[in-house]
């Protein structure tokens, strides 16, 4: 089973526990790191997730997992939360960190440079916009090697 089928299965199979517990689910991952694999499970809430929230996701779709055997390789599953500086990858991920500082990295360089700090104003399908230090800074979002919330004290 190629990854992109893992990784739609699982965020299938997740996705009630996410929708019961009052969670958001951020993303789904299945990588292979050394010799393991690791299939990770990114989740939130308002006012953050704990331990013991990763723990009842976790056991939940262990059991589901489990039943389905769908994973042909030996696996580690891990549940936690996507963190301060989350990678933003989905449109619905863009759309909730409109107002945020963030770090984008191109592909190829746009009006000199290859990376970007700034305010998220706006974002569609083709474009994103960049308020940094009060100039608009507009980019291809095809050209986007990739993006994250960046840290703010």
């Amino acid at each position: 089973m190629k990854k992109q089928d893992i990784e739609k299965r699982t965020e299938e199979l997740v996705q009630d526990i996410i929708d019961s517990g009052g969670y958001e689910l951020w993303d789904v991952e299945y990588v292979k790191e050394g010799s393991d694999y690791y299939l990770r499970v990114y989740a939130d809430k308002e006012g953050g997730i704990m331990i013991d929230d990763c723990v009842t996701i976790s056991r939940a779709l262990e059991a589901k997992l489990d039943a389905e055997d769908f994973i042909e390789e030996a696996y580690i599953l891990e549940v936690s939360s996507p963190g301060l500086t989350r990678k933003l990858k989905k449109d619905k991920d863009y759309d909730r960190s409109i107002g945020k500082l963030v770090f984008v990295k191109l592909y190829k360089a746009e009006q000199g440079a290859k990376e970007f700090v700034g305010r998220l104003k706006e974002v569609d399908d083709k474009l994103l916009k960049l308020d940094i230090d009060g100039d608009e800074v507009v980019l291809d979002r095809n050209n986007i090697s990739s993006a994250r919330l960046e840290y703010e004290d």
